[in-house]
């Protein structure tokens, strides 16, 4: 039996269009309607409608939007979503003036979270992210990316793989995994990371693509990290075993990540705060998403990424959480769509579009996520507010109203 859903009395219907990343000026185009409708069938949208039409309300199971805000469903594009323990302790430590950098070499950040997540079995990893993957969807997020990279170790990686692959299994959202082995030097290969990068080439790359566990490869290439030659070594051969990549760019010092996202191709480089033009060039000639996290120069209290200047350079601009327990505890998207409006300068209808059609393309779901019409997956919001000027413009409230998640309305206790 057919499952047929009705959306009427839709206030504003705000989308993107098209399936492919929007860039430059057209990343600022909006579809917006007025007192409009959506007919869904089977998880897909098969109507959309800009004046209310006759149709047998009997046929559906019907939603009054009440004259509300209705925008695809939030996409978040990077988040390390798996991991074992927090680290609030690492609070005092910042406070007293300790970087990111610091704290990693001293044997904390990462490497705190490496001994958290493999200490945990796969069950409790399991459980905890999968609830905050329902935290996730009552801030209206229905697809999510989630990178391993907490394990650094064949078993542990493959661990942090199987429970994204069982969260997508088990969850209404929609989870894109992420192979990021090279996410920091493990103890074991302390002041030996390219013995490091020659282990994950030649023996973790090639199991987590025999068993199809990972769309894309990412590495965080960064001072004291892995080196622009590391990264390309470990990217290229992820490439050679069909996985797309992705690039940890320029988060603290700029030493040639975005330059050799845009050389290799990766589909998004990701960070990008300290980027500058020579990075933004090859970004844009290599066609590069920049995947931006504003709520981690928030949280770190480190500049914002030239999101403005992308844009200027044809750059598609795409805003997630980064979710994770070191640098970004936060899982809040509405939290980035006010942090991308008022730190990046970006216009609603920008901001729009970088949360939902790019960030859908730079998980590779371009083609079926990330607006609202005929064909495309009924991942949609419903917004307790009149317009995404609003959603941009209020903070610390969840202004969702109602997420609908193919063709399906969602709720902590399951569809209904």
């Amino acid at each position: 039996m057919s499952r047929k859903l009705l959306i009427k009395n839709i206030g504003t219907l705000q989308t993107a269009a098209g399936s492919l990343p929007l860039s430059g000026v057209c990343q600022k185009q909006n579809i917006k309607l007025k007192n409009a409708a959506i007919t869904c069938e089977n998880g897909v949208i098969t109507g959309v409608y800009d004046e209310q039409v006759p149709i047998n309300e009997n046929d559906f199971t019907v939603i009054d939007a009440k004259g509300k805000l209705v925008t695809p469903g939030l996409v978040d594009a990077h988040t390390h979503l798996v991991f074992g323990g927090w680290r609030q302790h690492e609070i005092p430590l910042k406070i007293a003036g300790k970087g990111y950098l610091d704290i990693l070499k001293s044997g904390g950040g990462i490497l705190s979270t490496v001994r958290a997540t493999r200490q945990a079995s796969e069950q409790e990893l399991l459980e905890k992210s999968a609830a905050f993957l329902n935290d996730m969807m009552a801030l209206g997020v229905t697809t999510c990316e989630a990178k391993s990279g907490y394990g650094l170790d064949l078993e542990n990686e493959l661990k942090q793989l199987n429970v994204i692959k069982k969260l997508d299994e088990i969850h209404p959202m929609d989870v894109v995994p992420t192979f990021m082995g090279a996410h920091a030097i493990p103890d074991d290969y302390a002041g030996r990371a390219d013995d490091y990068i020659d282990y994950l080439c030649g023996a973790v790359i090639p199991e987590v693509a025999k068993r199809g566990l990972a769309r894309f490869c990412d590495v965080f290439c960064e001072d004291s990290v892995f080196t622009g030659a590391q990264s390309r070594r470990l990217l290229e051969c992820a490439q050679a075993h069909g996985m797309k990549v992705k690039i940890h760019a320029d988060e603290i010092e700029e030493i040639g990540g975005a330059v050799l996202a845009g050389e290799i191709g990766a589909v998004s480089a990701e960070h990008l705060i300290a980027t500058g033009e020579s990075g933004m060039a090859s970004m844009a000639k290599g066609g590069v998403i920049a995947v931006l996290l504003p709520q981690t120069s928030m949280y770190l209290g480190k500049n914002y990424a030239p999101a403005r200047r992308m844009t200027e350079l044809g750059i598609p601009v795409a805003v997630a959480s980064d979710f994770n327990p070191g640098s970004c505890p936060s899982l809040n998207m509405q939290m980035a769509i006010c942090l991308a409006s008022t730190k990046y300068k970006l216009f609603p209808e920008e901001v729009l579009t970088a949360v939902t059609l790019n960030a859908a393309c730079a998980i590779g779901k371009g083609d079926a996520l990330g607006t609202i019409e005929v064909g495309k997956q009924a991942d949609i919001v419903i917004w307790d507010v009149p317009d995404f000027e609003s959603v941009c413009y209020r903070f610390g409230s969840n202004l969702v109203d109602a997420v609908v998640k193919k063709g399906a309305v969602w709720t902590k206790k399951g569809d209904r």
